[in-house]
This record gives C-alpha cells, structure tokens and sequence, in this order.
C-alpha cells in the first residue's frame, strides 16, 4: 500500500511534539512492513529512513502541500490529513481516499493565540465547515475524549474511529527512584498545558515537601515561565534535553505532574508510566484516557479558581505516601508497556484497508454491476495484520492484468 501523510510539523521542529512522535512512529512501521510511505509537511525537515517533502512554512504550507500531494502523490492509495487546528480539506481536491486524523478540538485554544476577528473565523472553520466537507470521510481520533469531541461538532459517530498512540519501549535497565523529593513535568511550553498553574501550585507545595520540580521542554513561554519561577524555590526550567535524559529524570522522578487543559492523547504520561512513574494531573479530555484514575496516577478536579490549591494539596498528599506511588507507579508501567506502536500500527492498517477495500467495493459493484454490502468497520486486531492482504486482494480484483 501506499501511504501518504500531511502534517504541519516534522520531528525536526523545534516545536515537535507528540503530533510528529506519532506520524514518525506510523511511518517509520508501515515502512518496516514493506509499504510505500512519504510524509508532506512545513519546514524545517530533517533526516528520516522514509522521504519528507517541505512544502512551506507554518502558513504556505496550505497552499503548498495539498498542490504537493495533488502531483507527486496523487495515485497513492490512502492519504492521512492531519488536523493541528485547521485540516488541509483534502476531499476538496482528492477524490482518492483520505483520512482525518485528529488530536483535539481545539475550540478556547483559537482565542488564546489569535486576536478576536481571526480566531472567531478559524474556530467556525474547525466546528463548521470541517465536520461538512469530510462528511464522507473517516476521521481517526487519539483518543475516546477525542471521539466524542469530534461526534459533539456534528460528525456522525459510524465515520469516527479511535487509534490510541503507542509509547516507546526499553529493555534498558530503569534508574532507580530519586532518594530527595524530585517532580517532574513534561510539555510543550504553551498556554494550554497551563505549566504556569504548576508552579503556582509550588509555591504552596515546596515549604511542605522540600525537593526540587524540573520542567522539561521547550516552548513560546519559556521566557514568561522562567520569570515567574523566579524567587520559587527548586525550580529547574531545563527546555529540550536528549532522550536519554528525559528517561532519567522521569524514571527518577517520584511521580510526574500535569497540569494540561486537555489533550488529544497524554503521551507524556505514558512515558512517565514505561519507566515506573505514576501522574499527578488535572482531570481533562484526553487527560483522563492515559490516566487511570487511582489506579495509574490521580485526577485532581475543581473549579478553575481553585484549582491551584486542589492540585497543591494532592500533590503534598501523594508526596507523603511512598507505597501508594510505588503501587500507582508498578499499574502505569504495566498499562503503558500495553501501548506498543506496533500495535498503533496494526489499528492503523485497519482503517486504511477499511478505506480502500471499501472503494475497491464501490468500483466493482459500479463497473460489474455487482451488489456487495460493505461492512461498517474492521477489527483492529485482525485487520491490522491482514492490512497488506485484504488491500492486495481488493486490489487485484479491480485490475484486469491481475485477474487475467
């Protein structure tokens, strides 16, 4: 099969995040099965063992990329159009299968980046116009949160279907917990994952427990965040760190905390949970789908101008109970090493046999005359290993050189 994906960010951004995890790892595993794979994304770009195209900058790229795809991939089988706020609205001008993949809505997120006339145009684009114009498309959703985000802006729940992410795994031996109270938060420095209500939260939490936060990532509020963490005892803004690095610290750390106002599918949190680490966090979509709560970690809940204090207490409270997070952290490594990317793989191979077997199907019973009653949906499991065979078969059944 041949597979091409469009996504505003490579992994080289600076700014990558769980997005670019996600389309790398897909890629990178169709590739291992022997499929024809190539991603179309904005610059920067770097290097990958399957071929990236730049195709503009954070804007151009909406112009570009759909041109980009419409020439030099325009017989591919399958594209995956990737929603980061707005979608490259590939059934306009594909009349090949596609396939909306989704994170999050991002409805508040509009406002908090754009001023007034140009976020209330981009959010009724999302929320109108996307769920019209890929109404005879499959979506994918990240998540269960997702699923019912995408289903609450008028999309039909029978074209939504959910493809968790995976989370890499190490047969790497797991350094051992940090003797001093040590608290880690990984994230994208942006408005929403709301690291400024964490440390306003340290400020309450410090004098009780002693130890140290460190705050790992990068982002447009790191400047902001760093002023406010001045004067806070034991705060460590590291920005980006190697790999190596961040399994240490989150395998060292006595529990990970997350302050985010939702997300499409916590992958931090998952991470945190490979390496024995439970999580502290706000309860919120997305959120509350990698965390299992009281289980792998704890949702804390309230009101916005309280939340601070909630999430103090919880974090001081948790802190003073050594076998609850040794217990919490064995459940998140245990649920985490179920979320392989090969798995994610296998779901993914799916969908995209769903949609190509079920156009394969529309052109025999147009051009045979056929009757052929299309099934609704693929079980993940069986479908992902027999991706490749259930598309050579549909694909040899329309071509007359195959069946001759």
């Amino acid at each position: 099969m041949r597979i091409v994906v469009m996504s505003w960010r490579d992994l080289a951004h600076p700014q990558a995040g769980g997005s670019e995890i996600l389309v790398d790892r897909l890629l990178t595993g169709l590739q291992g099965r022997g499929h024809e794979v190539a991603l179309v994304c904005g610059g920067p770009i770097g290097d990958h063992p399957y071929p990236v195209h730049e195709a503009g900058g954070t804007y151009s790229q909406y112009l570009m990329a759909p041109l980009t795809c419409s020439t030099r991939f325009r017989k591919y089988d399958v594209l995956i159009d990737v929603e980061n706020g707005l979608p490259y609205f590939s059934p306009l001008w594909r009349r090949r299968p596609s396939i909306c993949l989704v994170h999050h809505i991002h409805s508040d997120q509009w406002k908090a980046r754009f001023p007034f006339p140009l976020a209330t145009v981009a959010r009724a684009t999302e929320r109108t116009l996307m769920p019209l114009i890929y109404r005879k498309r499959l979506f994918v959703a990240v998540s269960p949160s997702t699923a019912d985000a995408i289903e609450a802006i008028g999309v039909d729940r029978g074209h939504i279907r959910v493809v968790e992410n995976g989370v890499d795994q190490s047969d790497e031996p797991i350094p051992p917990k940090s003797i001093a109270p040590l608290f880690v938060a990984l994230s994208r420095l942006v408005p929403h994952k709301r690291v400024d209500l964490l440390l306003e939260a340290w400020r309450i939490v410090q004098p009780e427990t002693g130890g140290r936060f460190v705050i790992i990532g990068d982002g447009p509020q790191l400047t902001n965040l760093r002023r406010q963490a001045t004067g806070l005892p034991e705060v460590e803004l590291l920005g980006h760190i190697n790999e190596d690095d961040k399994r240490r610290y989150l395998a060292e750390a006595w529990f990970l905390v997350h302050g985010s106002h939702h997300e499409g599918w916590g992958l931090a949190i998952l991470e945190a949970g490979a390496v024995g680490t439970p999580t502290l966090a706000v309860d919120a979509p997305g959120v509350r789908d990698a965390v299992i709560d009281g289980e792998t970690g704890v949702l804390v809940k309230g009101p916005d101008s309280l939340l601070h204090s909630a999430l103090a207490a919880s974090w001081i409270g948790l802190a003073e109970r050594s076998e609850l997070r040794d217990t919490l952290g064995r459940k998140a490594r245990k649920r985490a090493g179920e979320f392989g990317w090969e798995r994610m793989v296998d779901s993914w191979l799916a969908v995209t046999s769903e949609v190509v077997t079920s156009i394969e199907r529309t052109t025999i019973r147009h051009e045979g005359g056929a009757r052929i009653r299309r099934s609704s949906s693929v079980d993940a499991a069986s479908a992902g290993k027999r991706g490749t065979a259930l598309w050579r078969r549909s694909s040899s059944a329309t071509d007359p050189e195959k069946r001759s």
